[in-house]
């Protein structure tokens, strides 16, 4: 039986999750979020892993969100339950303790573009279109979409997006912070990898402690923020990677850091 979800892992450091349902727009099916759950686990307790890139099969979509077949067929209380399941897989996803990087191979629409807004950075394929077009179907967008994508691009553009559902090729979205980098398909994927190899290089726990401060003072007034931020500042003095760090530079050579 095919895997709906494929896992390889790019020198050692960089994980590469790909959604593999091409024939069906990578579409999030209960079976294909399972096993996105199970493969979270896995990573948020792999130490070796210090990027991870999500992508999706195929040259035409990154994910076209929910299985819209699938909840067709659901009654009010199962698709009720299908909205949690994916708004609290993509909340896992964001919550990865390593930076997470979207690369955006195709079309992101509506739950696509949404796992896209619970990665770090995004990185869009020239030409692939964007798109919360929920309320054209009478409903909202229920992963995080109203959440995320104002704190991402600012309110009046968000509600502008999500009131309207029109879509955005990569080149708008760049250009309105929705996105961080645009390439060609045939440079994507090594495009996406060559910025996972330039963040792999630093500090692991670094990255982690980064990455947490970051997310945390979205949640707190900039005074809380900073005081989270000195406590993570902190957890790293006593680390073997900050001595290292500081001996490389002493030495003029590039550092070795082992997470710990």
């Amino acid at each position: 039986m095919t895997s709906l979800v494929n896992f390889t892992i790019q020198d050692e450091q960089i994980g590469i999750i790909t959604l593999n349902r091409p024939e069906q727009a990578n579409a999030l099916s209960a079976a294909m979020l399972e096993e996105i759950n199970q493969l979270i686990q896995e990573i948020k307790h792999d130490e070796s892993i210090r990027c991870l890139l999500l992508t999706g099969a195929g040259s035409n979509v990154f994910c076209a969100g929910a299985d819209l077949k699938e909840r067709r067929l659901m009654t009010e209380e199962e698709a009720k339950e299908a909205v949690l399941s994916i708004q609290q897989t993509f909340t896992e996803i964001e919550s990865l303790p390593v930076p997470v990087i979207a690369v955006i191979n195709g079309h992101a629409l509506g739950g696509g573009l949404e796992l896209a807004l619970a990665c770090d950075i995004r990185i869009a394929r020239a030409g692939a279109r964007l798109a919360l077009p929920e309320t054209g179907l009478a409903i909202i967008p229920g992963a995080g979409g109203t959440q995320r994508l104002p704190r991402l691009v600012g309110l009046g553009k968000a509600k502008e997006i999500i009131f309207t559902g029109a879509s955005l090729q990569a080149e708008e979205a760049i250009q309105i912070g929705l996105v961080e980098h645009l390439s060609l398909a045939d440079s994507l994927m090594n495009d996406a990898i060559s910025l996972a190899k330039q963040i792999s290089k630093n500090g692991p726990i670094a990255l982690k402690e980064a990455k947490r401060a970051i997310q945390m003072s979205l949640d707190h007034d900039l005074r809380t923020g900073l005081m989270k931020e000195y406590e993570a500042y902190l957890r790293l003095i006593d680390t073997e990677d900050r001595r290292e760090g500081l001996q490389a530079f002493q030495e003029k050579r590039a550092p070795h850091y082992r997470g710990n």
